[in-house]
């Protein structure tokens, strides 16, 4: 029997709750129709999976109704815990569709699956197992990021979340900081959107006047904005972040 295929389906920024977004001003419509077809689904969260394709479903008609989807979200241990054992048996078992040949599509909660994503152990297995992978293009906020902030998008890294120790995240970003001097690299990194405003007090704490710092708030969606300056001009802009909306940040030192 033929495999189906592993589909890495981009979602929108907004994390499904901004119904004024047209779907077609960020995702390809070709990602849109293959979305509608799709009946097997690994899912980072259930629920934003299922946000976005019923907005899918008023554009193209899903091939089943939404409730008959098979949609399953990828292992994942209790929040403070660490797995018990080898659970690569759970996560091949998201696969056991396609190797029946039925395409299984990946999403993420926003943006491209396996990208700063935990979908990234999922492709490994599909590869692993002999099925196809295909990546469907859509928005990564990093991407977007980056190319908005004017640092260099020659030689950038995505070094993800900081430590919550305030210690801990001063001597992070001082590395970082120091790393970037020597490579001349943009450092990308993330926080919890509740924690954007902290994580931004702590950049312009511990990072060197001159250093140059990006911040990227709500891209794709209305009112999104990004903004680069140096840390002294920083210092001296009352701005002050959202707590609700994803916000990337990119340092070059």
């Amino acid at each position: 029997m033929k495999h189906g295929r592993l589909i890495l389906m981009p979602n929108t920024l907004d994390f499904g709750v901004d119904d004024s977004l047209d779907l077609r001003e960020v995702l390809p419509q070709r990602v849109i129709e293959t979305a509608a077809r799709l009946t097997h689904w690994a899912a980072e969260n259930a629920k934003t999976t299922r946000a976005l394709l019923k907005r899918i479903d008023a554009i193209a008609p899903l091939a089943q109704p939404l409730q008959a989807l098979q949609i399953a979200e990828l292992p994942r241990p209790p929040k403070g815990s660490r797995p018990a054992g080898d659970d690569s048996t759970a996560w091949r078992a998201l696969l056991a569709p396609a190797l029946a040949g039925h395409d299984v599509g990946l999403m993420s909660e926003a943006g491209l699956p396996a990208v700063a994503d935990p979908g990234a152990r999922l492709v490994a297995l599909a590869h692993e197992a002999g099925i196809e992978v295909v990546p469907l293009s859509g928005p990564s906020s990093l991407l977007l990021a980056l190319a908005a902030s004017g640092l260099n998008g020659q030689s950038f890294a995505f070094v993800g979340y900081l430590p919550v120790d305030a210690a801990a995240r001063t001597a992070r970003i001082r590395e970082l900081e120091a790393m970037s001097v020597k490579a001349q690299q943009t450092q990308l990194l993330i926080e919890t959107p509740y924690r954007n405003e902290a994580l931004r007090q702590a950049l312009l704490a511990a990072l060197k006047p001159s250093t140059r710092l990006s911040v990227s708030v709500g891209l794709t969606l209305p009112g999104g904005w990004t903004q680069t300056a140096t840390v002294a001009d920083w210092r001296a802009n009352r701005t002050t972040l959202p707590d609700r909306i994803p916000a990337v940040f990119a340092l070059l030192a």
